[in-house]
């Protein structure tokens, strides 16, 4: 039961990854309170502990003082939509006029530096999205900076590559039998294992740094097709044929991430919080996760 010294930490979307990162500090005694778009959703988070209520542009929190009372550190994991950042367009007013806010992080992407042609981005890189989507999160986060300067909200920006985790693998996608091996010559992509992100968000807690910018990503970019051909070789089947990128039929949204190769340095999160990641590299994730299934 929370009490006066008790943490509580606030979700907006209480997802994949920031479930992860709940249930961690949930262990070490927080309370913790989100929201999520469906009523479903909500039961089951309920029933595994959580405070939880119903968010989404159309449905923004009925009394968002209660909601918010007593939080001490904020997450946002609300990605925007067309119309801009509903979070901090609906309740930044709120958000500002919580003060017993110590710690607050919003969750980015790394797809705001856009195309590089493989090669190295880091914090202070210049910010050229090339599509839309990635446009929009640039939007966001200067929404949310905006609070920081504004409101003094202790804002933290961290720039996510692309997460992946139990039942969120190149595994997943192998036994579904969806898996493709799609080749673009020098294509690089950067990842994160869940577990790691949890810990980067706990050690910018450990060491708060309003305003700063973080990227969240492990230590070896690596082509997605090598990626598939490692979880097949675990998996012990034969992988997909390699596929040229204009013969592989993707969706609009999937050729979208092979529109922009980079490489994401890591060394800010390791430099000034201290992190060591447990899977530094998709190899030691992939075997991590399929160890984990017994």
């Amino acid at each position: 039961m929370a009490t006066d010294s008790t943490p509580r930490l606030f979700v907006f979307g209480l997802g994949y990854s920031a479930r992860v990162f709940a249930d961690r500090l949930g262990a070490r005694g927080w309370a913790v309170a989100g929201t999520t778009r469906s009523e479903a959703a909500a039961e089951a988070l309920r029933a595994d502990g959580f405070e939880v209520v119903i968010f989404d542009r159309a449905r923004p929190l009925v009394d968002p003082a209660a909601a918010l009372a007593g939080t001490t550190h904020l997450l946002v994991s609300v990605p925007p939509d067309e119309a801009g950042d509903p979070a901090a367009e609906l309740h930044g007013r709120d958000i500002a006029a919580c003060r017993s806010i110590a710690w607050a992080g919003y969750l980015s992407t790394t797809g705001v530096y856009g195309d590089r042609a493989g090669g190295w981005v880091d914090e202070d890189s210049a910010l050229a999205p090339t599509s839309d989507r990635a446009e929009r999160r640039v939007a966001a986060e200067r929404a949310w900076l905006a609070l920081r300067h504004t409101a003094g909200l202790p804002l933290h920006v961290f720039r996510l590559a692309g997460i992946y985790g139990p039942g969120r693998s190149a595994f997943d996608r192998v036994r579904a039998g969806t898996a493709k091996r799609i080749h673009k010559p020098g294509q690089m992509f950067s990842r994160i294992h869940v577990d790691d992100l949890a810990r980067v968000l706990e050690a910018s807690i450990a060491h708060p740094h309003p305003g700063r910018v973080y990227n969240v990503c492990d230590d070896a970019a690596a082509a997605p097709a090598e990626v598939i051909a490692t979880a097949c070789e675990l998996l012990g089947v034969a992988p997909p044929p390699l596929v040229p990128i204009a013969a592989a039929e993707l969706s609009a949204m999937a050729l979208s991430f092979y529109r922009d190769n980079k490489r994401v340095s890591n060394r800010r999160i390791k430099e000034e919080l201290g992190v060591a990641l447990a899977y530094p590299d998709y190899q030691a994730g992939l075997q991590a996760i399929l160890a984990s299934e017994g």
